[in-house]
């Protein structure tokens, strides 16, 4: 089979916003390719960071109608603090992190030594309008060296202001290991144009946290 060799200098390609180059099944080889459904917005790497905020027109972060769901994924995160709790806020058009939310918890845990293993809804996390921080972790993080929570976070149309906004975290804790489960929404019909991560004390000592946005299907 003989092998065709494109002339570099007459090799052009009209680029096609969003879209990218792929083969196909005809001919000549080539065709454009919708872009990916899922797209970076923008990483955050955390250094005795007390919070990692994104906010919608800020250092580049997009979170408004662009997209109808918008996924974070943190990585690592490590606490500057012995035990405490991995969580999340958001912010409806103030600047304040306090948004009124009703929202649900459960988790699964097993300890290192066998001591304790469970699966169990927990009250004590989940929230029935209030405006506090929304625990993600059910049993915190300690400060070891190798100790971390990684896990993502969902939130669905923050720009709507029809609906509640609502969102879901699944997470893997080390102080036990857990698996942790949080789903709820946003009680306002008021956008939600920022979202702030933290740990319930000290700083968030190491760790990585992207955004992506989702398009439509």
């Amino acid at each position: 089979m003989a092998i065709s060799k494109f002339n570099y200098n007459s090799f052009n390609v009209t680029p096609v916003a969003g879209n990218t180059l792929s083969f196909n099944s005809d001919a000549d080889g080539f065709t454009t390719k919708g872009a990916s459904a899922m797209v970076l917005i923008k990483t955050v790497t955390a250094s005795s960071s007390s919070t990692v905020t994104f906010v919608n027109g800020t250092s580049d972060v997009v979170l408004d109608s662009t997209y109808p769901i918008y996924r974070f994924v943190f990585t690592n995160c490590h606490p500057s603090a012995n035990g405490p709790y991995f969580q999340v806020n958001f912010r409806d058009g103030s600047t304040a992190y306090d948004a009124t939310k009703t929202s649900t918890f459960f988790a699964a845990r097993h300890s290192e030594d066998d001591s304790a293993a469970a699966l169990a809804y927990n009250a004590s996390n989940d929230l029935a309008q209030g405006t506090g921080d929304q625990f993600i972790d059910g049993f915190g993080i300690n400060n070891d060296n190798d100790s971390s929570i990684s896990g993502e976070l969902f939130l669905f149309n923050p720009s709507s202001t029809t609906f509640v906004k609502h969102f879901i975290v699944n997470t893997s804790g080390h102080f036990p290991a857990s698996h942790n489960f949080t789903a709820g929404y946003c009680n306002t019909t008021t956008a939600i144009d920022g979202v702030e991560f933290s740990f319930q004390s000290g700083n968030i000592d190491a760790g990585t946290i992207k955004l992506y946005g989702i398009a439509d299907s």
